[in-house]
């Protein structure tokens, strides 16, 4: 390790985050990442890695998209965040293309400067329609780190800051089972069912055919909403734009953040339809956020969409996932007692191993090979291998040369 890069740990440990340097410094991880470009990402030092983690899928279209990058040039000639008190022609622009584009009736856009306070926003939002508090998630769910999404989350991230939420008021039931999702329901006092599509701090599990749109039939028989957190699964990411959209699910509320960024400006989605839109209309500062939906930000989103919902992106996120899902399964069969299953929708993978925690091992050696991927924060067993929506067969090709001498290293290491 260099100077320059020791100096950056000890001032991050010092004065930043001081828990995870200590945790990846105990798994052998000493990334600080300096140059990245496209799919790529540099050490400081100027080690090579293959981006497969995306940052949650903030880099969908990589890093520095050039398109992207113009978009936000162009913007900057003439303007800033805004003011979130008024109508701005890029938010409104941004809200008719959301409403366009997303699945069923809706309509509204509730801009925010990132996915946990849109599901703040979301959570709110069926509050206030149905007049009922309680909100229902699934066990080992995460929604992010603010308020209202903080306690509809595992109590992993909830119980430290004593944010759990009352038992009346959220509760939370086994991933993928229909019948402790209508036990939760059958009282009539659920203002929502919050789901991600495809769980992703769980490791990705696939839910079942009949399971996401089992729910939404339960939520229309008891007057519950369903709200659709696509945070990390929406944006092509499935192969269609939206994750919902594979399993035939119309949400009341679709909650989008990461990737609509673009990775250069935050910003994150709340999209509602006209029958809980009640309060936008009763009172224009039910929500506000001087961050949301900052000018700047919406004409990035605005390039995102066009290009995730491109007819040939979407077919060629399709083809990558055949094709390195193919090359992974192959992989698999040489070394079966160790990578025990692979869940894949699209370019979402998750791959099991079978050691239970043999994700963060897998994550070293990868590392150590020269690529990045992270294991799944409440299941250590599953990494997250997300693909970009743009690699090419060369940059799969790459991929799995380099993820097969990891998966060597890994268990030269345990033996």
């Amino acid at each position: 390790m260099n100077d320059a890069k020791k100096r950056i740990l000890d001032l991050a440990a010092r004065y930043v985050c001081p828990g995870r340097v200590r945790t990846f410094e105990a798994l052998g991880i000493d990334l600080v990442i300096g140059r990245r470009e496209g799919y790529r990402i540099w050490d400081i030092e100027g080690r090579e890695l293959l981006d497969y983690h995306l940052n949650g899928g903030v880099y969908n279209l990589g890093h520095r998209h050039p398109e992207l990058l113009a978009s936000l040039h162009r913007a900057l000639e003439t303007l800033d965040i805004g003011n979130h008190h008024f109508p701005s022609v890029a938010r409104a622009e941004l809200g008719e293309v959301l409403a366009r584009l997303t699945p069923g009736d809706l309509q509204f856009s509730i801009f925010a400067s990132g996915g946990g306070e849109a599901i703040d926003v979301a959570i709110k939002t069926a509050r206030r329609a149905t007049q009922r508090r309680k909100i229902v998630s699934i066990q080992k769910g995460y929604h992010g780190h603010t308020g209202l999404a903080l306690a509809a989350g595992d109590e992993r991230f909830s119980k430290a800051f004593l944010s759990e939420g009352p038992s009346d008021q959220f509760a939370q039931v086994p991933f993928n089972d229909l019948e402790a999702m209508t036990a939760a329901l059958c009282k009539d006092d659920v203002a929502a069912v919050l789901l991600e599509t495809i769980p992703a701090t769980s490791g990705f599990p696939l839910p079942q055919p009949d399971y996401l749109c089992g729910v939404k039939a339960l939520c229309a028989q008891h007057g519950s909403l369903y709200i659709a957190d696509e945070v990390q699964t929406g944006l092509g990411r499935t192969g269609r734009l939206w994750g919902v959209e594979c399993y035939g699910v119309e949400p009341d509320i679709l909650v989008t953040g990461k990737g609509l960024s673009g990775g250069l400006y935050p910003i994150a989605a709340t999209v509602i339809s006209p029958r809980v839109a009640g309060w936008l209309e009763d009172d224009g500062w039910g929500h506000v956020s001087t961050f949301g939906g900052a000018e700047i930000g919406c004409r990035v989103a605005q390039k995102v969409l066009e290009i995730c919902a491109s007819p040939a992106v979407l077919e060629g996120v399709q083809r990558t996932s055949t094709y390195l899902g193919s090359g992974l399964e192959e992989i698999q069969r040489r070394y079966a007692d160790w990578c025990v299953e692979i869940r894949r929708q699209g370019v979402i993978f998750g791959l099991r191993f079978a050691h239970p925690m043999g994700a963060m091992l897998m994550s070293r050696a990868l590392y150590e090979s020269g690529v990045w991927a992270m294991f799944a924060g409440h299941d250590p067993s599953v990494l997250q291998f997300k693909a970009g929506l743009l690699v090419d067969r060369a940059f799969c090709d790459e991929t799995l040369e380099r993820f097969e001498a990891g998966l060597r290293r890994c268990l030269a290491m345990l033996q």
